[in-house]
C-alpha cells in the first residue's frame, strides 16, 4: 500500500451507527458523570447472573469494580495491539480501520479468582436508562479462555489509534472481538457476566442475525464516475475485508450493460460463463513508522514479524485493503463492472455463506459508460 494513503482511519471519520436514544456519546457535563462515560467515573462490572460461580465478584455495590487505572495497569503485563477494521453485519463495506490496544478479555476475568459452572460470557455497555435499549453480546467460555497464543482472542480495549477510545468511538472503554462484526464489539463497556446458560444472549440474535458469524472476506467497491471519454483509461477501486479465511486475491467481471440496471439473478446462467480478471492488491506501507501512532513500534503490533518489522502475511487478517482495476481500450458503450474476493479456501464471493444475516457480503455492481 502507498505512503501517501493513511492505512488507519482517523477516530472521527469512522461511520457511525451507534444504538439508543439519546446517543451516549451526546451526552456532556453531569449526564457523562452520572453515565460513568469520563475516565475518572468509568467502573467496570464482572459478576454472575446467579447460575455461575464467583470467588469474588466485582461490583458497583461491593465498591470493588475495575476502574480504568486499574485497566491500565493490567495491560503493562497482558496489553495487546492489533489491526482491526469495523464492520457491521449488516452493511456493506466496512466503517473504519484502527489500531486497537487493551488487555484480552480472559485476563480481565481473572480479576475475580477461581470461577465454575460457567459455561458463556455476555456483557454490555451503557446506552441510557431504559432496560428495554440495553445492548449486549456474548461468546463461548471457550472463545474467551482459550485463543492459542498465536492468536489473537477478545479484548477490552482503552486506546484506538495510539490515543484514549473516545466517547464517540465507544470509550473510555469498549469490547473489540477480532474476527466479528461489530455487534460483539460493544461499545461504553459497562459489565461483564458470567453465566451457565447455553443460549447466545446476543441483542442481534432477535434479528434472525447469524451471531457467531465470523468477519467475512469480500471486495466492495467505491464510488465514482458514471462516465468517461473513449480512449481515456478507467480506473475501478475499492476495497477487500480480509476475513476469518484470508484473502487469496480479487477479480473482476466486466460486460457490456445487460439492460437490466445491473440487477442478476443468483441462478442467472451468465455467472458460470463469466471471465474473471485480476485486480492489483496494494502492498504494505513502505514506512509504517509514517502509518502507526508516533509511540507505536510494528514489531509490537500483532501479526508484524517482531525482528523485521513487517506484517507475516499480507493482506493481514481483519484489515482492509486497497485494490485497483485498470480497463483500457474500450469501445463506446455501457458497461457493468463487477468485483469479487477469493479467500485462501478458494471460495469466491458471496460463497460460502450467501445468508447475508450472517454479513453483507453480495457481489456489488457499478454500471458505466463510455462515449
Amino acid at each position: 500500500m502507498g505512503t501517501q494513503r493513511a492505512y488507519l482511519t482517523n477516530p472521527a471519520e469512522f461511520r457511525d451507527v451507534s444504538r439508543g436514544n439519546p446517543r451516549p456519546h451526546t451526552l456532556k457535563g453531569e449526564a457523562l458523570v452520572q453515565a460513568r462515560l469520563t475516565p475518572e467515573t468509568w467502573r467496570l462490572e464482572i459478576v454472575s447472573d446467579g447460575s455461575a460461580t464467583i470467588q469474588t465478584p466485582r461490583s458497583l455495590e461491593a465498591g470493588n469494580a475495575v476502574d480504568l487505572t486499574e485497566l491500565h495497569n493490567l495491560g503493562k503485563r497482558h496489553g495487546k495491539k492489533f489491526l482491526k477494521a469495523m464492520q457491521c453485519l449488516n452493511i456493506a463495506t466496512p466503517l473504519g480501520q484502527g489500531l486497537w490496544e487493551g488487555v484480552p478479555l480472559r485476563e480481565v476475568i481473572k480479576l475475580v479468582g477461581r470461577i465454575s459452572n460457567v459455561r458463556r460470557i455476555y456483557w454490555w455497555g451503557f446506552h441510557n436508562n431504559d432496560p428495554k435499549q440495553i445492548f449486549q453480546a456474548s461468546l463461548s467460555y471457550s472463545q474467551v479462555f482459550e485463543t492459542p497464543p498465536w492468536d489473537l482472542g477478545p479484548l477490552v480495549a482503552y486506546r484506538l489509534n495510539g490515543q484514549p477510545i473516545p466517547l464517540l468511538r465507544g470509550g473510555p472503554v469498549r469490547m473489540v472481538i477480532p474476527w466479528a462484526h461489530g455487534f460483539k464489539s460493544t461499545k461504553w463497556l459497562q459489565r461483564i457476566t458470567l453465566t451457565n446458560n447455553v443460549a447466545a444472549n446476543d441483542t442481534y440474535a432477535n434479528g434472525n442475525n447469524e451471531i457467531e458469524s465470523y468477519l467475512k472476506t469480500a471486495a466492495y467497491l467505491d464510488d465514482g464516475p458514471r462516465e468517461f471519454r473513449a480512449g481515456q483509461p478507467v480506473e475501478m477501486s475499492g476495497v477487500a475485508m480480509v476475513g476469518w479465511s484470508g484473502l487469496k486475491r480479487v477479480e473482476y467481471w466486466l460486460r457490456p450493460d445487460a439492460g437490466t440496471h445491473g440487477q442478476l439473478a443468483d441462478d442467472d446462467p451468465a455467472w458460470q460463463t463469466a471471465r474473471w480478471l485480476p485486480c492489483a492488491l496494494e502492498g504494505p506501507p513502505t514506512n509504517w513508522g509514517g502509518q502507526l501512532p508516533d509511540n507505536v513500534l510494528p514489531r509490537d503490533v500483532w501479526g508484524f514479524d517482531p525482528k523485521t518489522g513487517r506484517p507475516k502475511e499480507w493482506p493481514m487478517r481483519f484489515s482492509v485493503v486497497r485494490w485497483t482495476a485498470a480497463l483500457r481500450d474500450l469501445r463506446p458503450g455501457a458497461y457493468e463492472f463487477r468485483a469479487r474476493a477469493v479467500d485462501l479456501n478458494d471460495f469466491a464471493q458471496p460463497e460460502p455463506r450467501p445468508y447475508q444475516k450472517s454479513g453483507q457480503n453480495l457481489v456489488q455492481v457499478r454500471l458505466f459508460t463510455v462515449a
